[in-house]
């Protein structure tokens, strides 16, 4: 089986894939059922989940990405210059690791919400622009605004979603609103 078959072709999850059917095969999962497991018609919402190409511009769903260390997977997946919507935070979060493709890849950051502080003072140097954003609409229309043909608009928060939103998939799906929105 090879890996362009695979639902999800991102580096994170090849390898989370090869690890599975390694386990699998150890333990004698039939075949079938690790290629089923593994089929392009498999794919995980709210996880660098494609909404719309508006414009020439793709709109990303990564609202699972809960973390530091997910967003640096999901914006090392993607491969065209990233306006980033993250969520603010006050959990103190070590921003540090993302710096370098941050500086490779981002081209703009719109924070959301508040305690925005830790975000700006790590990037600030890095990108042309940040912006800061009350709510989730907003801050699609300001990716709106200033992306253009051949970007891609990740909204990868970096961080739980117990402050503005019931949970990560309620954020997915008012990003999905909003893009569909505009």
């Amino acid at each position: 089986m090879s890996i362009s078959s695979f639902a999800v072709q991102q580096q994170f999850n090849v390898k989370n894939a090869l690890a599975s059917n390694m386990v699998s095969e150890l333990i004698r999962v039939r075949k079938e059922a690790i290629r089923a497991s593994l089929d392009v018609n498999n794919t995980e919402e709210h996880r660098l989940e494609s909404v719309y190409k508006i414009n020439g511009v793709q709109y990303i769903n990564d609202a699972g990405a809960q973390s530091v260390n997910a967003t640096f997977y999901s914006i090392d997946c993607v491969e065209m210059p990233i306006v980033w919507i993250v969520e603010g935070d006050t959990s103190g979060a070590d921003y540090m690791p993302l710096l370098p493709l941050v500086r490779e890849k981002v081209k703009a950051i719109i924070c959301v919400g508040y305690h925005n502080e830790n975000i700006i003072n790590t990037f600030g140097n890095v990108v042309d622009y940040i912006v800061e954003s009350s709510f989730i609409h907003e801050a699609v229309q300001i990716a709106y605004k200033i992306s253009e043909n051949g970007d891609a608009v990740l909204m990868s928060p970096s961080t739980n979603s117990d402050r503005y939103f019931e949970n990560f998939q309620d954020r997915g799906a008012q990003f999905k609103l909003a893009v569909r929105s505009l």
